[in-house]
């Protein structure tokens, strides 16, 4: 599998100076630890570490510590044909019924032929057991994760002793590592053992070393149908992928032993637990058909290598690492009186008093430490769970599911200076349009690349649905390539790294073309698309019944608008497609210009339909808000105005009811310039859809289930409130709420190659300084009713690459 190399991510970016920035900053600012007086019960209240690639959620109980696993590449199934040649013919027919019939129902009907099968599932690897003696009593118990060192850590005492466990998953020695330390010799006692829900037995390998063997399902059904078989295994080699887990335990004193229950150790003084994982992953294109051994001598290397090291040096390269990319960004809004309460009382508090703004820094930048956890050069992109999931049919497969979510697992990424962790993003992006070619050309006879509603480890690129059981406004949704493309050029504008955009150019023309191919005409002679949904939503058709397919939604427009747009200026960037790029420009005039509906509100479909849920959490058709860039108060400020009646309709109706809604409707109050209502969707954001965790949630049946992407769009959206790139100008505290009237923050990224730190007080900008790493001209603009100290709202610097910019205002 072709991967880009960090040179094509980081570009123009001095990386040798921002790494060294990062490392001799100062902790971002305020209390940045996660505590807890209590060990965690069920695995949403456990704290995430992780590297990329291996995670681990830590319980930190006492008598019984448990460490559940995972691995980015253990997923169910291989690749396989999942587009459906049957679709083609369905094509005119749909477009007949919809375009010049208007009848939605049949057309919905016929779209439901045109689905594909229900993609995979991400496994959980392991579980790692520690089972200690047992103790009268415990006191002085916390739990802990800090954020700047990305160390989970356990501290008790009993009437023996005092104890301390510290956890953390290693990018530099690909393991995860258990510290165990007492205060006194020869307390340490316990055994440790490996276990997994799927189908694989634990042996030892010597005194001190267990090695898991297993092998992940052929297939699992989505957690959301009925199935009576819904987890298969088939033996057959490369049919499904094996597994592997690896323990080692190292011990200081005491004696150490190796039996059936696993790995036993009695009155050690210290003990370090190194484990490692590895799985049959070839490639998403390639059967998993690796043997045991090829998977186990990786895990093995790892284990020796580690071993070597001494526990303090493995720690502080670990810690190094981590802290080079979080160290990047501070915050802060203020002391907190709260600072002293444990995390999940200081969160209920929050919700009968949501005056802890030290709370809102803390969420900001847990956001940032689980994507430097979920995403790493050369892994698999975050997915709905990050790489945090513990159960084998997870939440929506914990897929990559493209609608929004995913997406919105990467909106932080280059504002808060992560830009090197989209890489994982654009290696699945490079996979989905080789399968996607396939798609295009199979299911409706075009040229490109297409991608649907859900993707997996395959890259399975056709629509799902079990070929007619999927809802149409998911499973035939066929928008996501041009919304993936986004992410390529919004990486270029932060970078300007011209080699980088020549190497994804092909990706973005090839998502262009499948779109001219969708195109087609309507009854007035006019380009649309056909059939056409806005994202999971409704609409009430003439016959007063719900429907889902119509033509021109207001999202595909939207992003076909932007794709062509942005193809047109990366062929001028790099001088190349002169003909392709007139044929782009002759073609977006020809797309349906955005409406304005009879309550003011921005048409979401190309008539003025009613909407049977007008809370709905997806608010798709204001994608050229945010995270698109069309709609502004100085570019089409009328759209701009009739976005925020839809926000304000939606919201009225009970909308933004899930994390990743509320995070996406923080985002639109941002780029609408109210502070004020996007701190108050942000606080709601943590009073209703935040775990004990921190962990974004989502409502499912009576209680709620983890998904990540609430926590990135969260994080997101205060930078977004602090600082507005996307208007080819930089815009200091666009949207400064009135809760934070004095704050400073750094290192936050601008489009056009700048770092900004600003710092305000009394709610007014006092000074910025802008770190570029890109020579150029960059228009600036001052808070709204500011002046820049020379006397204007808006005035225009030139930049040099290294060389420190000061602003101050009036």
């Amino acid at each position: 599998m072709s991967r880009f190399t960090r040179r094509d991510f980081l570009g123009t970016i001095p990386a040798l100076a921002v790494a060294a920035k990062a490392l001799t900053a100062t902790p971002a600012a305020g209390d940045l630890t996660l505590w807890y007086k209590q060990p965690a019960t069920i695995w949403t209240d456990a704290l995430p570490v992780g590297n990329g690639r291996l995670g681990a959620m830590v319980f930190g109980g006492v008598e019984t510590e448990r460490l559940q696993l995972n691995e980015d590449t253990l997923w169910s199934g291989a690749p396989r044909d999942w587009n459906n040649s049957e679709a083609k013919k369905h094509l005119p027919e749909v477009r007949r019924l919809i375009i010049e019939e208007e009848k939605y129902h049949e057309a919905d009907a016929l779209c439901k032929k045109m689905q594909g099968p229900y993609n995979q599932s991400y496994q959980p690897l392991a579980n790692l057991s520690l089972k200690f003696k047992k103790a009268a009593s415990f006191s002085n118990y916390r739990r802990q994760l800090d954020l700047d060192s990305a160390i989970a850590t356990v501290a008790y005492s009993n009437d023996s002793a005092s104890f301390t466990r510290e956890v953390f998953s290693s990018a530099v020695d690909q393991v995860i590592v258990v510290r165990l330390t007492a205060d006194k010799p020869g307390q340490l006692s316990f055994v440790a053992g490996l276990d997994s829900l799927l189908h694989s037995n634990a042996s030892a390998v010597g005194n001190n070393t267990l090695r898991l063997q297993g092998k992940a399902p052929e297939n699992v059904d989505p957690n959301y149908v009925r199935s009576d078989n819904p987890v298969v295994y088939d033996d057959t080699n490369g049919k499904a992928m094996r597994f592997e887990c690896w323990l080692r335990v190292l011990a200081e004193g005491g004696a150490l032993t190796s039996g059936p229950d696993g790995i036993s150790v009695e009155g050690a003084n210290v003990a370090t637990l190194l484990i490692a994982g590895g799985t049959g992953f070839k490639g998403f294109n390639h059967a998993p058909d690796k043997s045991a051994d090829e998977i186990a001598a990786p895990c093995r290397n790892h284990l020796d290598a580690a071993s070597a090291k001494l526990y303090s040096r493995m720690r502080s390269e670990h810690v190094a690492d981590h802290r080079k990319l979080f160290r990047r960004v501070s915050l802060d809004l203020g002391p907190s009186s709260r600072g002293s309460l444990p995390t999940d009382e200081r969160l209920k508090k929050f919700q009968s008093d949501p005056d802890d703004q030290a709370l809102l820094v803390l969420y900001f930048q847990y956001g940032r430490y689980l994507l430097i956890g979920s995403s790493r050069p050369g892994t698999q992109p975050a997915n709905l769970q990050g790489i945090w999931s513990e159960l084998v049919r997870p939440p929506w497969s914990s897929n990559w599911t493209a609608n929004i979510n995913v997406q919105m697992n990467y909106w932080p990424v280059e504002t808060c200076n992560l830009s090197e962790l989209h890489e994982p993003l654009f290696d699945l992006i490079t996979g989905l349009s080789q399968n996607g070619k396939h798609t295009a050309a199979v299911n409706y006879g075009a040229r490109g690349w297409v991608s649907h509603h859900n993707v997996d480890l395959w890259r399975q690129s056709a629509p799902v649905g079990n070929f007619g059981s999927g809802g149409v406004t998911w499973a035939n949704w066929q928008m996501s390539g041009p919304w993936f493309c986004a992410h390529l050029w919004e990486h270029y504008l932060f970078t300007e790294d011209k080699q980088f955009l020549g190497r994804v150019y092909p990706l973005m023309k090839g998502s262009a073309e499948f779109c001219l191919d969708w195109l087609v005409t309507d009854k007035e002679g006019k380009l649309t698309t056909c059939p056409s949904i806005s994202t999971e939503n409704s609409f009430t058709a003439l016959d007063g019944k719900r429907a889902d397919a119509s033509a021109g939604c207001t999202m595909d427009i939207a992003l076909i608008r932007e794709l062509f747009a942005n193809c047109i200026s990366a062929a001028g960037v790099l001088g190349t497609d002169a003909e392709f790029s007139k044929h782009l420009d002759e073609t977006r005039v020809r797309l349906p210009v955005y409406q304005i509906g009879k309550h003011g509100q921005l048409q979401e479909w190309s008539k003025d339909f009613d909407e049977p849920e007008p809370g709905q959490r997806h608010m798709s058709h204001m994608y050229p808000l945010y995270p698109g860039s069309e709609f502004t108060p100085r570019k089409m400020p009328a759209f701009w105005k009739a976005a925020r009646v839809s926000l304000e309709r939606r919201l009225t109706a009970g909308g933004a009811y899930t994390g990743w809604s509320r995070a996406w409707a923080i985002n639109f109050w941002a780029r609408l310039c109210d502070g004020e209502k996007a701190h108050e969707s942000l606080c709601r954001l943590l009073d209703h859809s935040t775990g004990p965790n921190l962990f974004d949630t989502h409502p499912a049946g009576k209680g709620w289930i983890f998904q990540i992407d609430g926590n990135f769009g969260g994080t997101a959206s205060v930078a977004e409130m602090l600082l507005h790139s996307h208007e080819s100008e930089i815009n200091f505290l666009p949207a400064l709420p009135p809760a934070w009237p004095a704050g400073t923050v750094t290192g936050l990224r601008a489009r056009g190659g700048v770092e900004v730190d600003i710092s305000w007080a009394e709610g007014r900008a006092v000074s910025a300084v802008l770190h570029p790493t890109v020579s150029r001209g960059h228009q600036l603009r001052a808070p709204a009713g500011q002046q820049f100290a020379g006397g204007s709202d808006v005035t225009r610097v030139q930049l040099k690459a290294g060389k420190v910019h000061t602003v101050r205002f009036a």
